[in-house]
Formats: structure tokens, C-alpha cells, sequence
């Protein structure tokens, strides 16, 4: 089966126990639900106070475990979404924060002449991330100064993280405070 069809299958799962739980939990909350059959109906008035907590924390746990496997089977593998995993020479694995990578390149960037403000976002796979870039300048900044800065500033991050961008973004904006 191909990881699409398992995480579909997973997807179906978590959101039959997320409906089931929360099934649950009106029946539960509701008392005499016109859900129940009769059987299960005498069984819920002769545990009357404590049906009714059983069915809300089993419901409960129902809909926490579906919630669970449906970020879960959202989740695409290898993609930039708070850590950067990369396999090791000792066939460990490195793990970053993505927050750190962003912040230490946001920090190199601002040491270009002018700039004020310095934003990074990353998006994509791990080894050929989206790099998009926002700075902040002042009216007096070189704008061909602070495009190699930047230029250099990516190319070492790069290098740094062992990867390549697929896409790169930059955005300069005129920091309309300073006047």
C-alpha cells in the first residue's frame, strides 16, 4: 500500500474515533439519548451517576486518540514544520529547531548595511527548503550593498545547513518609522 493510501486510511480511522467520541460524549452529557437501544438503555439508568462519566471519559479518550492520529496522518514527512531532522555520518540524526534556523539567518541578515528588520520563513523539504525573505530598510540603505549581504547571507546559511533552496524570496521594504 502506498503511503497516500495509508495516510488516507489513518485519516478515516481518526475521524471515525473523533465521531465516535464525540457520539459519545452527548450521549454522555445527554441522559436518556434516543441513540441507545434497550438494552443498553437499562444498563445506563442502572449505573445512572456513574453511565453517564464512563461514557464522557471513554468518549473523551475516544476523540483525543482519533485527534491524535489525524495530525498525525496530516503531518507530511520531511517537510520544514518546526525541526530540521538530517541523518548523521554515524547513523544518528541531527535535529534543529526550525526557529533557530530561521532566527540565526534573520540575525546575519541584519548586520547588512541599512537593514532594520529581518524576516525568514521556510517552507518545502528538508534538502530543498523555500526560503522566503523580508527586510526592513532605511531610507538611506544601498540597495546593491544590501542585496549581497543578502545574497551571502543565504548562500551561508546554506552551506551551514547542507542544503540548497529550491525557491528564494527576497522582499525589501522601505521602513516607513525612520521618517
Amino acid at each position: 500500500m502506498s503511503n497516500a493510501a495509508h495516510r488516507l486510511l489513518w485519516t478515516a480511522l481518526a475521524l471515525l474515533l473523533v465521531a465516535g467520541g464525540g457520539a459519545a460524549l452527548a450521549v454522555g452529557a445527554g441522559g436518556d439519548a434516543p441513540l441507545l437501544g434497550a438494552a443498553l438503555l437499562r444498563w445506563w439508568r442502572a449505573g445512572t451517576p456513574w453511565s453517564a462519566l464512563a461514557v464522557t471519559v471513554g468518549g473523551l479518550l475516544l476523540a483525543l486518540a482519533g485527534r491524535r492520529l489525524l495530525v498525525a496522518a496530516l503531518r507530511v514527512p520531511d517537510r520544514l514544520d518546526g525541526t530540521l531532522a538530517q541523518p548523521a555520518d554515524g547513523g544518528g540524526r541531527t535535529r534543529v529547531a526550525g526557529a533557530v534556523l530561521t532566527g540565526a539567518l534573520e540575525r546575519d541578515l541584519l548586520r547588512a548595511p541599512g537593514a532594520r528588520h529581518a524576516r525568514v520563513v521556510l517552507t518545502g523539504p528538508v534538502a530543498r527548503p523555500d526560503v522566503w525573505v523580508e527586510v526592513r530598510l532605511a531610507p538611506y540603505a544601498e540597495l546593491a550593498a544590501v542585496r549581497d549581504h543578502v545574497d551571502a547571507a543565504v548562500r551561508r546559511f546554506a552551506a551551514t545547513v547542507g542544503c540548497r533552496p529550491a525557491h528564494l524570496d527576497v522582499t525589501a521594504l522601505l521602513d516607513e518609522s525612520a521618517r
